[in-house]
């Protein structure tokens, strides 16, 4: 069994849940953490990792995250909690919108980050590396109309990100960041419409292949499971219908000739 134990955030569902479950099937140990309680205790159930039940955007929940952390004593942090809400011109957007985008993909971020980071330290005090890896997306940097608050928050955690790989040089610790594009999830698109299924489902409706949650978990294990001495800084990941954020191919992929 390897040596390497990973907290996975927001992993109760999506790109979270999909890396927990490729992590334990490459034999890493994992602390799954997320919000719903029933759902970790199901993920557990079946893969048999250990799971933490906590609002990330709460300082209380946090506080306790940081001692369930320190008990686990992880070599690695895949930070992927967050997500989007609303979808308008920025006029008609709303400030509760925008704050709660900041608290989940910003704020959340850093709190993570503030109570693992010692620990990280710590774990490499034997001569091995230790790994931050943080799930934004190609929202980050560039830009899309309706997507005004998401961008934003988005770009700010991929600053986030790169400060902080500034401030680890010198140090055992990569730091990498994860930049999807368009994945078909079951609630990402649903919470960013308020519960809108068929807003969601328009969104990769006559989409060829939008990437799932398991083809992003792929590439992102596959980072992970390289030599610690090897940071793949920033990965772009999009579907081949995607060619941009807002170049989306509809209907079959047909080569032209």
């Amino acid at each position: 069994m390897s040596d390497k134990r990973i907290i996975i955030t927001g992993a109760s569902s999506g790109i979270g849940e999909a890396v927990a479950r490729q992590a334990v099937a490459r034999g890493w140990q994992v602390l799954a953490v997320a919000r719903r309680e029933e759902r970790l205790a199901a993920l557990a159930a079946d893969i048999g990792c250990e799971t933490f039940v906590a609002d990330l955007t709460d300082e209380a929940a946090v506080a306790a995250f940081a001692e369930a952390a320190a008990a686990f004593g992880p070599t690695g942090l895949v930070q992927v909690a967050g997500g989007a809400k609303g979808a308008a011109e920025l006029a008609e957007t709303t400030i509760d919108d925008w704050r709660w985008m900041f608290e989940a993909n910003v704020i959340g971020t850093k709190r993570v980050i503030d109570a693992v980071l010692p620990l990280l330290r710590a774990s490499t005090a034997d001569g091995s590396y230790a790994e931050i890896m943080v799930v934004t997306s190609i929202a980050a940097t560039v830009a899309y109309k309706n997507g005004s608050g998401y961008n934003a928050a988005k770009s700010a955690e991929k600053q986030l990100v790169d400060v902080l790989r500034l401030e680890l040089h010198g140090e055992p610790i990569r730091v990498m960041e994860v930049a999807p594009g368009m994945v078909w999830t079951e609630e990402f698109s649903l919470v960013r419409f308020e519960g809108d299924q068929a807003k969601a489902d328009a969104v990769y409706k006559d989409v060829q292949d939008p990437l799932s949650a398991d083809d992003v978990a792929r590439v992102m294990t596959d980072i992970l499971a390289l030599p610690g001495h090897v940071s793949v800084d920033e990965t772009i990941i999009k579907p081949v219908a995607q060619t941009h954020p807002w170049m989306v191919h509809k209907g079959p992929l047909v080569a032209k000739g």
